[in-house]
């Protein structure tokens, strides 16, 4: 997300540091772990592919507005990056477990580069470009399931903790430098050169896994788990262990929720036009939510006591869809992209939800839980991307924004109300949880 996910746990929580040698080796982890020179390759990696994702899905985007000037086209656009995960994702992670990781990432990447250049050729049609779009994110799946792999053979302990932290850190970055130097740069160039030229990101990337990470074999059989079932088994298993416990329940519900408070940034291009803008408009609106996910993020993980993120869990939940509201009086440019930015220091509440789930949810039970919830939260996304999109046609997209808005008032204060009872329980797990560490 453009966007906040459950797969991604803040960087120490539950174990809040009270103590400056505790914060130092915290610090020196960091130090050390950027020190490991197969680390930097694959975070420059991952940096680089986080950049060209977010500028392709930017340009895109615009491209395809521009060939129909329809809100729901664009949506449609937008909508089509979440489907893969939900579709493939767990087919093709797998891949990772039967190839040598480093092999998978520089194949990926090479046909993720060849794919992308097609997308700007001038003079395709839209139906093409949707699909050609829908194929370059599939390698991605299997691309983060052997980097999230190979990091555990990369760096152990407290250094493995360090990378993962850095990691996130890296990714909202660069989802912050792809939005808004997509845009820019489309405003300069156009879509279709900003597009093709986007397919070298990758090659790069593919080029940088190659030369900086050791080779090594396919993992060993044994080393792969039992895994059978595939998607069928994480739904099946997934959603009896999720729904059938009231904490988890509410806090997958809970993460959910940003399939309404990121409808902005589905419709971030015909936004963009009512307002007067271009391009890069259109990036600096799609941009909006990640930045103030980063500050809000920061301060909510590094400077709040675990307890008190805890009980503010569903207040946040509840504000996070409040500035879209603003939509009801034709918002200007920059007060658009300042209210996005308020409603993802908001949904930093994410953070606290994902680090709940994980004290909350069987540690035997934690893959299949989390397979559910990231697959729902990439639904809720792209679905309700695509349904802003659709009635955006109808309505105009202020009416869209901002019934998403009372909508994700509601759906957060009905969650609320049984959270502000569990909240308590998940609190003393969390402390026990400290004195048994």
């Amino acid at each position: 997300m453009a966007n906040p996910r459950l797969d991604k746990t803040p960087d120490g929580e539950g174990h809040e540091p009270s103590s400056s040698p505790q914060q130092d080796a915290w610090r020196s982890s960091y130090r050390d772990v950027m020190a490991i020179g197969e680390f930097r390759a694959v975070w420059l990696a991952h940096a680089l592919s986080m950049i060209g994702g977010n500028l392709l899905n930017i340009a895109t985007s615009i491209l395809v507005f521009q060939l129909t000037d329809s809100p729901l086209a664009a949506g449609i656009t937008i909508a089509v990056t979440f489907l893969p995960p939900i579709i493939a994702g767990p087919l093709l992670s797998g891949l990772a477990d039967l190839f040598p990781r480093r092999q998978v990432m520089v194949v990926c990447d090479l046909l993720r580069a060849a794919l992308i250049v097609s997308i700007g050729i001038p003079g395709m049609p839209v139906w093409a470009i949707w699909t050609l779009l829908f194929c370059s994110v599939l390698p991605s799946l299997p691309f983060a399931a052997a980097r999230a792999a190979m990091l555990t053979e990369i760096v152990q302990g407290e250094r493995y903790v360090a990378s993962t932290a850095i990691i996130q850190l890296t990714a909202q970055i660069g989802m912050l430098l792809g939005l808004v130097a997509g845009g820019v740069i489309v405003a300069l160039v156009g879509p279709h050169i900003t597009v093709m030229s986007n397919g070298a990101v990758f090659v790069m990337t593919a080029l940088i896994v190659l030369f900086g990470v050791k080779a090594r074999p396919a993992p060993a059989r044994e080393e792969q788990g039992e895994g059978g079932g595939g998607f069928l088994t994480m739904a099946g298993g997934g959603a009896k262990l999720v729904f059938g416990d009231s904490k988890l329940r509410t806090l997958a519900l809970m993460a959910w929720l940003a399939g309404l408070y990121m409808v902005p940034y589905g419709l971030a291009n015909p936004l963009a036009a009512e307002a007067g803008g271009g391009e890069a408009a259109a990036g600096l609106i799609m941009a909006g939510t990640p930045i103030g996910a980063f500050v809000g993020g920061l301060i909510l993980t590094r400077l709040v006591p675990p307890p008190t993120r805890i009980r503010l869990l569903g207040p946040l939940a509840v504000m996070t869809s409040v500035p879209l509201l603003i939509w009801l009086f034709q918002p200007p440019l920059w007060l658009m992209v300042t209210a996005l930015a308020l409603c993802g220091a908001a949904g930093s509440y994410q953070f606290v939800a994902n680090a709940a789930f994980v004290l909350c949810v069987p540690k035997e039970g934690r893959a299949l839980a989390f397979g559910l919830v990231a697959a729902g939260l990439q639904a809720a996304q792209g679905l309700g991307i695509l349904a802003a999109g659709f009635f955006a046609e109808f309505f105009g997209t202020g009416a869209v924004v901002v019934s998403a808005g009372v909508l994700g008032i509601t759906c957060a204060v009905l969650l609320t109300l049984p959270w502000s009872r569990m909240s308590h329980e998940v609190t003393r797990k969390m402390e026990e949880s400290e004195a048994a560490a």
